[in-house]
């Protein structure tokens, strides 16, 4: 067959191609925003179009590619590997030690494109085959990273989502199949062979019926296929930067090319500052606004893509640490792209507050509650556009807004944070770095972000305040037992001041007296530490429980009757604070005498009774009924007494249940009762046998 007839031959079957694609991509201008995936396919469609125009022009003049052709086909490969990746889904792998966590097959295609790109922009794109195969090399190795992407693609999905995309699958994989083995084979033979070349048209040609068929089954796919806001930012960028950069690559080499002896110097100048400029752009916060928002208005019916909006903006508001404040105005600004805002929030004393700045200054001005602004909020819970609001100010009723306000720095939005029907704050937004049109969604979204936020406003506050609170409960409960024991030593002292004239000249009540009063003066010491939190943490150890209960019992002898001790079993020890722990038997003696008549009888008992040391404290006393035990008895404030607190039996038991113990009550009205301590018995034998374990 002669060049010309090749020729034709190839100009028809390209041309075929190009046609193809166009009239499969153009309805889907009009209809795409209701399919999958229906930006990257009419992209796909038309540069694939592009594509095979462009190389049915160059076989016009006899040749098989030019450089506009091998951009195309850049961008085409691209484009169709791009869908493939997004149609994919899930592209990551549990446990994937590779960069992003990506499937191993996934990363090997990219790195065939990366490898493909890298190449394009150096120039490396010449299929001569004169004097290296390194160009048909690198486009074998693309062809490979495609097939293995509808590999992916395919081989991930269920048995229904492979019935929707198959078709797609087989069309897309037989277009890289076929520039496999039109490469492969130029590689094997050093040149590419015009017949295979000249049928690839038609062949890609064939596959527009199948991508066709498989587009009819879109509304299959499932929406975990569908084009996620930030794949097509990300993607959009990518792409533009692949563009950018061939763009800049091939001015490159046409600088070296015709710039004689500065060529060499003017081609690394003018790409390194073309590397600079495009990091300047894809850094530039208003760039990144700008293509969003663009993105947002031309692809999408919607704005926002609620899901992601909705979870960025949880987790702003929820992340751990301080200054929630400062995060509320960043999860609201990042809505309407603001670099920044104020936040003002109701305090004590009928005015809001500013509390928080993020990007900005911490403001100083104070809105009273009354005001017309804060009025107008609470009334409407409207945003207000203070740029809308200067040039018609009827829209909001006229509002008289504050000075401070007017002359706020880039000033734009007043975004209420509501309570219910309460305003709570306000929120006071920069201009946006991109313009963004203010329509139903965005106010709407604003409205419904703002009474999100006042929530976790509300909750920090309630969260301040019950810790305030607790520290008040805490202190009230300290100061309350101390109370209570210096009621105890009152009462010591009372009785000891009230024998002092009869028995003052006695030298064994003289003796007891100096220790009562030496006992009383160390106890007031350690109250007061408590009160002044100068003490260190109580810290459990080994007692002999026959001691505490003695100096306990010694304590009460000068009240009637006189309580009588009995230890029946003797090198008894528990795990304690002996201060506390002498406290307690000594509360329930205390209680025991002061329920008992003179007449009567106190005993407290000591014994061992399997793995447990029991302590009992019976008097023959009025006694306390079974509703009185289960109702009142260990619940604080509540006394029997006329002077009586009513918290030491509820200390006692807690401070037993701490050790690991319990305390136990049994009572007869007239007759008398018996309090039981009941504390596990400890053990040196048994805790080296439990350490050895």
């Amino acid at each position: 067959m002669d060049s010309v007839s090749l020729t034709s031959i190839a100009t028809y079957s390209y041309g075929l191609a190009a046609l193809g694609f166009l009239l499969l991509g153009v309805p889907l201008l009009t209809s795409w925003r209701g399919r999958a995936h229906g930006p990257l396919l009419v992209a796909a469609c038309l540069i694939s179009s592009f594509w095979a125009a462009s190389l049915a022009w160059a076989a016009t003049d006899l040749l098989m590619w030019t450089d506009l052709s091998d951009g195309f086909e850049v961008a085409r490969n691209a484009v169709w590997s791009l869908f493939l990746v997004v149609l994919l889904g899930d592209w990551r792998q549990a446990g994937s030690r590779l960069p992003f966590g990506l499937k191993p097959t996934l990363f090997a295609a990219a790195v065939c494109y990366l490898i493909a790109l890298g190449a394009a922009i150096l120039g490396y794109w010449d299929l001569s085959l004169g004097n290296s195969v390194l160009p048909v090399t690198v486009r074998v190795v693309q062809a490979v990273g495609g097939m293995l992407l509808v590999e992916q693609a395919y081989r991930n999905k269920t048995t229904q989502e492979r019935w929707a995309i198959k078709f797609a699958c087989l069309g897309i994989g037989g277009m890289f199949a076929y520039d496999f083995y039109l490469y492969s084979h130029a590689m094997l033979f050093r040149e590419v062979d015009p017949d295979i070349w000249a049928a690839r048209g038609v062949i890609n040609a064939l596959t527009v019926p199948l991508l066709a068929l498989s587009m009819r089954r879109a509304k299959s796919w499932r929406s975990p296929l569908a084009v996620s806001r930030r794949a097509m930012f990300h993607s959009a960028a990518l792409f533009g930067s692949a563009i950018y950069l061939l763009a800049m690559g091939s001015a490159g080499y046409y600088l070296r090319y015709f710039g004689g002896s500065w060529g060499t110097v003017m081609q690394v100048t003018f790409l390194f500052g073309a590397l600079l400029l495009l990091a300047g752009i894809l850094f530039s916060g208003t760039f990144r606004a700008w293509l969003k928002v663009f993105i947002s208005k031309h692809f999408y019916s919607y704005g926002y893509d609620y899901r992601e909006e909705w979870m960025r903006f949880t987790r702003t508001l929820s992340a751990a640490g301080p200054h929630l404040g400062e995060r509320t105005v960043q999860a609201v600004a990042a809505l309407v792209e603001s670099p920044g805002g104020g936040l003002w929030l109701r305090r004590d004393g009928g005015r809001f507050e500013p509390v928080a700045g993020w990007e900005v200054p911490l403001p100083v001005d104070v809105e009273p509650a009354d005001s017309p602004l804060c009025r107008f909020l609470e009334s409407t819970q409207w945003v207000i556009d203070l740029d809308e609001y200067a040039d018609d100010p009827a829209k909001y009723d006229n509002l008289q807004l504050p000075d401070w306000l007017r002359a706020w720095p880039r000033g734009w939005l007043v975004v209420p944070l509501m309570m219910g029907t309460e305003l709570f704050g306000f929120v006071v937004l920069q201009t946006a770095r991109s313009p963004v049109k203010l329509n139903w969604e965005v106010l709407d979204l604003l409205e419904i972000a703002g009474s999100q936020a006042a929530s976790y406003l509300a909750q920090q506050d309630a969260a301040n305040e019950l810790m305030v609170a607790r520290q008040f409960e805490s202190f009230n409960r300290m100061s309350t037992f101390v109370v209570h024991d210096l009621k105890n030593l009152v009462s010591q002292l009372s009785l000891m001041n009230a024998n002092a004239e009869k028995h003052k000249h006695n030298p064994e009540f003289q003796a007891d007296m100096l220790e009562t009063v030496s006992l009383s003066v160390q106890k007031m010491r350690l109250m007061l530490q408590k009160l002044s939190r100068i003490d260190v943490e109580e810290k459990p150890v080994p007692l002999a429980v026959d001691q505490v209960v003695r100096q306990a019992v010694a304590n009460k002898a000068a009240f009637e009757p006189r309580p009588r001790l009995d230890v029946r079993d003797t090198g008894l020890r528990v795990r304690a604070d002996r201060e506390r722990l002498e406290r307690v038997v000594g509360h329930l003696i205390q209680n025991a005498i002061e329920a008992t008549p003179k007449d009567g009888s106190v005993t407290i008992a000591l014994m061992q009774e399997g793995e447990t040391v029991r302590i009992e404290i019976t008097d023959t006393g009025e006694g306390m009924s079974e509703e009185f035990i289960r109702e009142r008895l260990f619940k604080p404030f509540e006394s029997t007494k006329s002077a009586g607190m009513g918290i030491g039996v509820f200390e006692s038991r807690e401070y037993i249940n701490e050790l690991g113990g319990r305390l136990e009550v049994v009572s007869t009205p007239a007759l008398g009762t018996t309090f039981k301590v009941i504390l596990p018995l400890y053990r040196q034998d048994a805790l080296l046998v439990d350490r050895a374990a």
